[in-house]
C-alpha cells in the first residue's frame, strides 16, 4: 500500500480529524473557526491539522494574519483512486459471480429459512 496513502487512511481513522477533513471540504477555513466548531481546544485542533498535512490531505496558505486550511487535491485524488479501485474489483467479482449461476439458482447457504413440514 502507498506510504501517503496508508497514512491518509489512519489519518481519517480518527473522528476529530473526520470532522475537520470533512468541514475543509466546503472550502479554505481559517484555523481559529475550525477551532470553534471542535469540542477540543485550539491547540488540539492545530495538532490535528498538522497531522493531516503530514498525511497529505491538508494543505494551508497565509492570508494576511491568518492562517488558511483547505483539503489537498492531490491527497483527495489518492482516496479517492483507492476506494475507487476497490470498488470496481468489488464490483467485478460481484458481477462474476452472479454470472457464473444459472438464472434461478439458490445458494443453499444463503437461501434464507430452511422449509419444515
Amino acid at each position: 500500500m502507498d506510504t501517503y496513502l496508508k497514512a491518509g487512511l489512519d489519518a481519517l481513522s480518527d473522528a476529530t480529524r473526520m470532522a475537520i477533513f470533512q468541514k475543509l471540504a466546503d472550502g479554505p477555513v481559517p484555523v481559529n473557526e475550525i477551532a470553534r466548531m471542535m469540542p477540543v481546544s485550539r491547540p488540539a485542533v492545530s495538532q490535528h491539522l498538522r497531522v493531516l498535512k503530514d498525511a497529505g490531505l491538508v494543505m494551508d496558505s497565509k492570508a494576511g494574519t491568518k492562517r488558511m486550511y483547505q483539503l489537498n487535491p492531490e491527497g483527495v485524488a489518492r482516496l479517492r483512486a483507492h476506494f475507487d479501485q476497490m470498488w470496481t474489483h468489488a464490483m467485478s467479482a460481484f458481477q462474476s459471480v452472479a454470472e457464473s449461476r444459472p438464472m434461478g439458482e439458490k445458494n443453499a447457504r444463503h437461501s434464507g429459512r430452511s422449509r419444515r413440514t
